[in-house]
Parts: C-alpha cells; structure tokens; sequence
C-alpha cells in the first residue's frame, strides 16, 4: 500500500514557516502547538555535525503523519545531505528547504534523488516539494532566472542573508534603522524577481530580533506589500505577527472574488473592466493566490 504524503501545494499558500531544530526535544514540543502554517525541521545550522545521526532520529519520529512538516537537509555538496535525506524520508515530508545551492541544478539533483527515495518508501511520485534558500552562496545570485525553467518539485524560494553576508567579509547586512543594505535589499529582489519568473511562491527571510515584535510587524507587512507570499521565522512568538500580516484583508478577499468571477464569465478575455478599472491576468493570478490563501484557512 503507497503512502501519501501530503499535498506539497501546502507551501504555496503558507504565510509562516518555523524553523525547529530537530535535535532540541523541548523545542520540537514547543512547535507542536505553534500556529505555523508550515514547520522546517532543521538538520543544518542548528545542529552541531556531532548530534546529526540523534537529530535524524528525532526528526524522523517527529516528522511523522504531520502534513506541514519540512526538513532542511545540510548542503547537497555535503555528505550530510543524503545521510539526512536516507534518514528522514520515510516520514514522507511535505517539502525539502535546500540550503546553500550554487543553484538552480541543485534542485535539480535534489529532485532525481527524491525520485528514488519516494520510489524506496512507498511516496507518491513528486510529492516532496522543494524550496531552496537561493542567497547564501554569493555564486548562486548570478543564476537566479534559472528557476524559471520549469523545475520539477519547486514550489517556492526564499533567501537569506546571515551566510551571503559572512560570504562577503562583511560587518554587518542593515543598516542602524534595521535596514538591509543595499547588496542585501538586491538579494532580495531578486528572489523576489525569480519566484514570480518561474511561478513559484517568495519567501521571505527571518527577523533576527525576536523580541521585538512592532520591528517584525513592519517587516513583514512590508514583505507582503512587495509580493512576498510567506515569511520564515525564527521563534513561535513570531508566528502570529507573520500570520496577521500576511493575511488578506477582507476587502481585498472580496476584490479577487470579483476578479475570479469577472474572468469566469468572460469567456477566455485577456481583460475585464472593474470599477473603472482594467483587469487582466496578472491581476487574475493574484486574485486566485488569495483565494488559495483563504480556502486553506477555511479548511483548517
């Protein structure tokens, strides 16, 4: 009998995403009753290399039956990736987080290994989605359009600036305000720039400072306002900040109702009017983003 692991479409609607790490048990615990839309298990970063193959363990056991679990592996380049990836599969997770690509030919690679371990558990074929952290290497910015070539599995990218910045010599990545500078702020466009490309849902990355929670709420409605469908985080005290943020307001809510409903009955047009205004595809995209958006909350 296949097990079914669950639908990885999941990401594309995801406001939040936790990172946890796999071998902390109180932590694990503590993310039991987050209201994260999606929790990343974590392998790399947190982990010091000596407690992997206990983390492994763990991850597994938590990681089990649960449809919004993520794992982040270590580097593909790395040894750890597989072992990591031999260990924890059979818990059939929602989506692998990639970290440190040199770029879009490691999600390549990743997807032909996740072809054959879902072949060896018994997973769906192509049901482990991927998300790739697509910054840390400096390299990496170079080749961000490559995503947009129809990548099988990929369903969202997000970046990040601790390892790109540390990659760089660099002192700091923002500014006394709490800014990113500019290298920063580039970076993040252009994930931004390549998500929309290749159709995929931006993430962005964390807020350091989890104390302070009117900083996150500035970040995270401005990621929202750029088109960034989610945000990763740091601490569960930051989940319910993300979440207000990146939710649709009601009128915006009524508004892709009506976008949807003018396309539907306007038989294949490229543009519709509303209130005056011109409406075509992109604005119908959105529309049904928000509306994904919106059915998953209703569902849960």
């Amino acid at each position: 009998m296949q097990t079914q692991c669950f639908d990885a479409s999941v990401a594309q609607v995801s406001r939040s995403f936790l990172f946890v790490p796999a071998d902390s048990e109180r932590k694990l615990q503590k993310a039991d009753a987050c209201p994260a839309d999606a929790l990343i298990v974590d392998l790399e970063d947190s982990v010091a290399a000596a407690r992997r193959p206990r983390a492994r363990e763990m991850a597994l056991d938590f990681m089990q039956g649960r449809e919004n679990a993520w794992l982040r592996i270590n580097p593909l380049d790395t040894e750890d990736a597989l072992a990591d990836l031999r260990a924890v599969m059979p818990a059939a997770p929602c989506g692998i987080c990639l970290p440190k690509p040199r770029g879009a030919r490691d999600s390549i690679q990743l997807g032909k290994l996740l072809d054959v371990l879902e072949q060896e558990h018994d997973i769906d074929a192509g049901r482990t989605a991927i998300m790739p952290v697509a910054t840390e290497r400096p390299e990496a910015l170079f080749s961000l359009q490559d995503y947009a070539r129809g990548i099988p599995r990929l369903v969202a990218l997000t970046w990040g600036a601790e390892d790109l910045s540390t990659a760089l010599g660099a002192s700091a990545n923002k500014d006394r305000q709490g800014s990113w500078l500019a290298p920063y702020e580039v970076a993040r466009s252009l994930v931004l720039f390549a998500a929309a490309s290749a159709e995929v849902t931006a993430v962005d990355t964390v807020f350091t400072d989890f104390r302070d929670s009117k900083g996150l709420q500035r970040f995270a409605e401005r990621a929202r306002r750029d088109g960034f469908g989610g945000m990763l985080a740091i601490h569960p005290a930051q989940i319910d900040v993300i979440n207000s943020a990146m939710t649709p307001s009601r009128e915006e809510i009524e508004r892709a109702r009506h976008i949807v409903a003018l396309f539907a009955a306007s038989d294949d047009a490229g543009v519709v009017a509303l209130d005056g205004e011109m409406i075509d595809r992109p604005h119908l995209v959105q529309a049904q983003r928000i509306l994904q958006i919106v059915d998953r909350l209703e569902s849960t």
